[in-house]
């Protein structure tokens, strides 16, 4: 098969076109190289599939429609999995319209896409950024998500309403993933498990927010990386072919346990900053993966400590020596 990875320069991304070459596919990776964080770690990424027979790159901005409607009419994908987007709740108060170019009008770009060039499958990202301040717990995917508390969520529940709105018009099997904090090696320098590593190893303070109170959902990037390449073998069927999965660990983790593991793993303690919620921030994300589950038999296998344990690692012995 041939498939279209976007934003193959990012941490899902990269992991995601690893596994499908792994499995004898073809992969054509697009990205736009952005500078939202150090694009030095994107270009450590897309060293891993120098010289490989069954990858290319091509440097496009999923925003420019007329390279987007070439790449989709020259490829000819058979399943494009789209995980390209401005990430960060944070970064959205500072910069909005980063948010309206890549994660709206990007993914009116992806879906014209697929519904000109017979696309067997779209995959894309959603977020549990959706839920917003739910109060019932676990998250699923029947729960109502129209209070989203970010300009971020906002447009991960756009796309959403898009991928449907699509798939009921035209036919086209999609499916959209809510990535409940994903981490591991190579991951994103603006998430906690990287600002935290990094604070305590160089003996800086790191803000705590909420005064610890938080609850996360932290799943390991081997085991999103099975469940995104697995679901995206399965294509929805039916009056409207799309589908919706919590994709997270449903085991979180209170934000000062957190902590706490990463001190005991990196062998420092944190220089500790106690501050209040931050706007757009939720106090607990907690996935409710049953529908899943039930579907490809996902089940995370990977312990916040083994996983924790992976990433310090990799930051002390690739990262810093980079």
């Amino acid at each position: 098969m041939k498939y279209l990875v976007t934003g193959v320069a990012g941490f899902i991304g990269s992991h995601v076109a690893v596994k499908l070459i792994e499995s004898g596919h073809d992969v054509v990776g697009i990205d736009n190289m952005n500078a939202y964080y150090d694009v030095s770690l994107k270009e450590y990424r897309l060293s891993q599939f120098k010289d490989n027979d069954n990858f290319s790159f091509i440097k496009i901005d999923i925003s420019d429609r007329d390279r987007m409607n070439e790449l989709f009419k020259v490829e000819k994908f058979d399943i494009v999995i789209h995980l390209a987007a401005q990430a960060g709740v944070r970064h959205s108060l500072q910069a909005p319209f980063d948010y309206i170019d890549s994660n709206l009008i990007g993914m009116m770009t992806i879906l014209e896409g697929c519904r000109h060039n017979n696309i067997k499958h779209l995959i894309y990202s959603s977020s549990s950024s959706v839920y917003g301040a739910n109060k019932k717990i676990p998250f699923n995917e029947n729960d109502r998500v129209d209070n989203p508390v970010s300009l971020y969520a906002a447009t991960k529940k756009s796309n959403e309403l898009m991928a449907y709105s699509y798939s009921s018009l035209y036919g086209i099997p999609i499916t959209g993933l809510r990535f409940f904090t994903v981490y591991g090696p190579a991951g994103r320098p603006d998430m906690a498990p990287w600002i935290f590593t990094s604070a305590i190893i160089k003996g800086e303070p790191i803000k705590i927010f909420n005064n610890g109170k938080m609850l996360r959902d932290f799943t390991y990037i081997d085991d999103i990386v099975d469940g995104v390449v697995n679901i995206s073998k399965i294509s929805p069927t039916g009056k409207v072919p799309h589908n919706l999965y919590n994709i997270g660990n449903n085991n979180p983790i209170e934000l000062q346990s957190f902590i706490e593991l990463i001190e005991t793993l990196c062998g420092r303690k944190a220089i500790k900053e106690f501050v209040g919620m931050q706007n757009g921030d939720v106090p607990a994300t907690y996935a409710d993966i049953s529908k899943l589950e039930n579907k490809i038999g996902f089940k995370p296998s990977t312990s916040i400590k083994e996983g924790m344990k992976n990433f310090i690692n990799w930051y002390k012995n690739s990262w810093l020596k980079i």
